[in-house]
């Protein structure tokens, strides 16, 4: 395979990502507001601050992946965040339509994150961790 196809490659899985986290956050903070936010995360039995530290990983791993900021990081501290939305959607079944949303697509977020976490950001990355000290 062309190694700059592969390199478009993670720039494009890269960019969804970060896309999927970003339009997350800001849904957070600009649809279900911050407080209702919290609101579900208690409801979930969780602490407030697990709903804050959720919009704020969102939003700047969102930005940080689209930006190509130390990509493999980024995504490597956006599995906390995806596994938990995998866990809360456990319960409604596989297909993200079910009542609730389903578990497919967190899961489906957590491989994405694996792929830019083994792969790096590819193409039109600003920053990216040196060689020797990849994941």
């Amino acid at each position: 395979m062309n190694t700059s196809t592969t390199h478009h490659g993670a720039f494009l899985t890269r960019i969804t990502l970060g896309c999927i986290l970003l339009a997350h956050g800001a849904l957070k903070i600009f649809v279900f507001t911050i407080p209702g936010t919290v609101g579900f995360f208690e409801s979930l039995g969780l602490p407030a601050i697990f709903a804050y530290l959720t919009i704020f990983g969102e939003i700047f791993g969102g930005t940080a992946l689209i930006l190509g900021i130390y990509p493999r990081l980024a995504a490597l501290l956006s599995l906390p965040i995806l596994l938990g939305a995998a866990w809360v959607h456990m319960s409604n079944g596989w297909v993200f339509s079910n009542v609730g949303g389903g578990w497919e697509f967190p899961m489906l977020l957590i491989v994405l994150a694996i792929v830019v976490a083994i792969q790096g950001g590819g193409s039109f990355a600003i920053k990216q961790i040196p060689a020797r000290l990849k994941v």
